[in-house]
């Protein structure tokens, strides 16, 4: 029986230290194997150059680039997973949050004192980051052959761990049959009521939900957001959608309704379920396993949209690595929902929109610009 390949990993942190100890502690581990380390960007390229890592561990501030400028140009030619490792990240830190939105995976933040403990205690949570980060290339598009990036200069506790709880360790994957309950016979089937907007987006989400979003009126139908971001940065996102939104902008909260002009963004580490009762709708907020490795999971959001709302229900499917979505999306045309999938061209990351066109659940594929259009004609006349 053949050995699985080993996780391929680059360390780009302007401390030697860390470098060092990043590179001891990911030793232990049989699948994952440095096979570089770099003090900043422009050096880490050239060793890239040479053989392409599968997952980029990425320190922030370095020196002659920092990490963000760096992991922008890389999801721009060749988008890779990148997990952010720095002191200089936090919860309602602004660095944390524009990371996520260039398309970093997952944020870590790591002490500026104690490192070694740190990382000798957080190996197993590290680890399961970066076998994350891998399980999430697929369905991405094929990586373009080695380009020339032209590259210009541009006190926590020891476990403190910021990445989404979708990061734990994958031992089964679970499809959202574990998080809902089986299909009534009426399911789907009930009389129309309004129009419900379900959105799905991973790597390259935040900023293009943002340019969405921005666009909204208070006009516009009830939505529902799935963005994979780690658990304490939803809320800060959700608000800063807030300030750029016509519509009202909320991390969802547990038995929220779904209303025109209100837009409900799924709470990190849970999974988002849309609900009816009568002519109304809500969601709940559940925890469960991963679905399709992410927690929220878009799948889960999109087929418990075709359950509640049926022919009245509208995905749309944005730019990510992976294939989270896919199912739901087939599930959501197939009960008469209205699907769309974001372009390639305006994709951070054609994956998830791919595969939900592959596994023939798009009925429309539009541009990013395009989509705030779209949702508003599905508003309440």
């Amino acid at each position: 029986m053949s050995t699985p390949a080993m996780i391929r990993v680059m360390v780009v942190d302007d401390s030697s230290v860390v470098r060092q100890l990043m590179q001891q502690v990911l030793a232990q581990t049989p699948d994952i194997r440095v096979i570089g380390t770099a003090p900043d960007p422009v050096f880490a390229l050239r060793k890239m150059q040479q053989q392409w890592p599968d997952v980029i561990v990425l320190d922030i501030k370095m020196p002659r680039m920092d990490g963000v400028s760096f992991l922008r140009q890389i999801m721009a030619t060749r988008p890779t997973p990148v997990i952010m490792c720095s002191a200089h990240v936090g919860p309602d830190n602004a660095l944390a949050a524009e990371a996520l939105a260039a398309g970093a995976v997952s944020v870590i933040a790591r002490p500026q004192l104690g490192v070694r403990d740190f990382l000798q205690q957080a190996v197993e949570e590290l680890a399961s980051a970066i076998r994350a980060a891998m399980q999430a290339r697929e369905g991405q598009r094929a990586p373009k052959a080695p380009a020339r990036l032209g590259l210009s200069p541009v006190k926590a506790g020891a476990r403190e761990m910021l990445h989404d709880a979708a990061w734990g360790a994958v031992l089964q994957r679970y499809t959202a049959d574990a998080v809902l309950q089986p299909p009534g016979p009426e399911d789907g089937l009930r009389p129309a009521t309004a129009r419900i907007v379900a959105i799905g987006a991973s790597t390259g989400g935040p900023q293009a939900l943002e340019r969405v979003l921005g666009k909204l009126s208070q006009r516009c139908p009830g939505i529902v957001v799935v963005q994979h971001m780690p658990q304490r940065f939803t809320r800060s996102f959700a608000e800063r959608l807030h300030r750029i939104s016509g519509a009202e902008v909320k991390e969802a909260e547990h038995l929220d309704r779904i209303l025109p002009g209100r837009v409900l963004i799924a709470p990190g580490g849970r999974h988002l379920v849309v609900r009816r009762e009568g002519l109304q709708y809500y969601v709940e907020t559940l925890d469960g396993p991963l679905v399709s490795r992410h927690k929220p999971s878009v799948d889960v959001l999109f087929r418990s949209l075709a359950k509640a709302a049926g022919s009245n229900a509208v995905g749309i499917i944005m730019t990510g690595m992976g294939d989270d979505g896919a199912r739901g999306m087939r599930e959501l045309a197939d009960c008469g929902g209205a699907t769309y999938a974001q372009d390639e061209a305006s994709s951070v990351v054609f994956g998830m929109p791919k595969e939900a066109i592959q596994q023939g659940g798009v009925g429309d594929v539009i541009t990013l610009e395009h989509i705030s259009a779209v949702i508003e004609q599905y508003a309440c006349r």
